[in-house]
């Protein structure tokens, strides 16, 4: 099955119901992140009957911000959401990074790919409440359970207290990137922590001189902060900054043993125009500790079992596509659910077709996070030399530009865009 984001205008119209199929299925899926809920939310709007177990207690976003690609925002767009995140969020049209002496490492910007693109900063809490106030059939909710095995090849659950739970006919597993059913298709190819994660806090805009750009700086690649307009979120309309510091996984725990005044006076020394945005950090609470994780399947499906989002490809953030490939992995579902009757076969499509396009940003991730993230300055030093100018090289420039924006498609491939999706945008 080739991935497709509407690529006509004679489909249907989005947010509606089209189950064509012919069987309504019941499935489970296993987590309520991102690509939980535009999966429960997707395939329910098509008849399927859907389940969903959260091991939280309560429904609640986890994350600070994070950029919604022209991909992620085609999704939105045909799950009829478009215009609520837009609402939300705040619109990102350069990525600048520099280094501790104020020298441009990157400069990447959407309108030298197409003039209509641009990205959407948004708080994980404005998506999450716009895809569960969409789905809103939370009667199918299970939270407080935390899912440990699926047994039957799919057909039950058993959570921690060893209850049972099924018959099903499908279950989704979406529980993140450290996913505990990820084995359940198989040994993973790859499954491996990254020994750098990142400190982040939401921020008020206030005067923000850079509105509608993620701004980074680095010294070599030990040290990177991060400034990226997310907007406001529903019954919180300011506008805030989602801020990351990034810091090996061995100093998250003790960091804040040098008092977080000195730290936030390392932060400014690195980069000073920051620092009246980082006064109002004053406790080490106020700031999440984030950790990150590399991982490929032995497959996508076995079974009636399916990954999706960050249990199928978990990587980087270094590239910003986790969020992405959550909400097109759920269309990509969906669609295949669709086209076949036969549930083995429309998960082989499925798996298939994502794969062709995750591998690439798979790839690029695991081989660009330690020119930002580690302990190796000469590789920085190359950095710094050569990554604008290969930026600004025409083919380079395409190649990079297609990967920020989530449209490239294996080496050489390029995902379409949904004309009335961009036609939606321009206007």
């Amino acid at each position: 099955m080739s991935l497709r984001l509407r690529l006509n205008d004679n489909e249907n119209v989005p947010g509606t119901t089209s189950w064509r199929g012919g069987v309504s299925l019941k499935i489970a899926i296993v987590g309520y992140g991102t690509g939980g809920q535009a999966a429960a939310l997707a395939l329910s709007r098509d008849g399927h009957s859907v389940e969903v177990f959260e091991q939280a207690e309560a429904l609640r976003p986890v994350g600070a911000g994070f950029l919604l690609q022209p991909t992620g925002l085609a999704v939105l767009w045909e799950l009829g959401l478009l215009d609520k995140a837009l609402a939300q969020g705040r619109r990102i049209h350069r990525l600048h990074g520099e280094n501790a002496s104020g020298r441009r490492v990157m400069d990447m910007r959407y309108e030298r790919l197409d003039a209509r693109l641009f990205g959407l900063g948004m708080q994980r809490a404005s998506l999450f409440e716009i895809l569960r106030d969409a789905w809103g059939d939370h009667a199918g909710v299970h939270t407080g359970t935390r899912i440990v095995a699926i047994e039957d090849e799919g057909r039950w659950l058993r959570d921690a207290s060893d209850a049972r739970h099924g018959p099903f006919d499908l279950v989704v597993a979406a529980d993140g990137a450290a996913s505990r059913l990820r084995a359940a298709v198989g040994t993973p190819r790859l499954d491996q922590p990254y020994p750098w994660g990142a400190l982040w806090c939401l921020l008020p805009e206030g005067a923000w001189p850079w509105p509608g750009e993620l701004r980074q700086r680095y010294r070599q690649a030990r040290q990177m902060a991060g400034f990226l307009p997310v907007g406001g979120r529903p019954g919180d309309p300011t506008p805030r900054l989602s801020f990351f510091w990034s810091l090996p996984v061995a100093e998250l725990e003790r960091w804040d043993a040098q008092g977080v005044p000195a730290w936030r006076a390392g932060v400014s020394r690195l980069w000073p125009e920051c620092a009246p945005w980082l006064e109002g950090v004053t406790e080490a609470g106020q700031l999440a500790r984030a950790v990150y994780r590399d991982a490929t399947p032995a497959a996508w499906s076995r079974g009636r079992v399916a990954l999706l989002g960050d249990a199928a490809h978990a990587m980087s953030p270094q590239l910003g596509q986790g969020v992405n490939m959550a909400l097109m992995d759920a269309l990509a579902l969906r669609d295949a659910l669709r086209a076949h009757c036969d549930l083995p076969q429309a998960l082989a499509d499925y798996g298939q077709g994502r794969r062709r396009h995750v591998a690439v940003y798979q790839f690029w991730s695991r081989w660009l996070t330690p020119l930002f993230q580690s302990d190796h300055d000469a590789v920085a030093a190359v950095r710094d030399l050569s990554f604008l100018p290969l930026g600004q090289l025409p083919g380079g420039r395409g190649q990079m530009l297609r990967v920020l924006t989530g449209t490239q498609r294996g080496w050489f491939g390029r995902l379409a865009l949904a004309p009335g999706f961009l036609r939606a945008i321009a206007g």
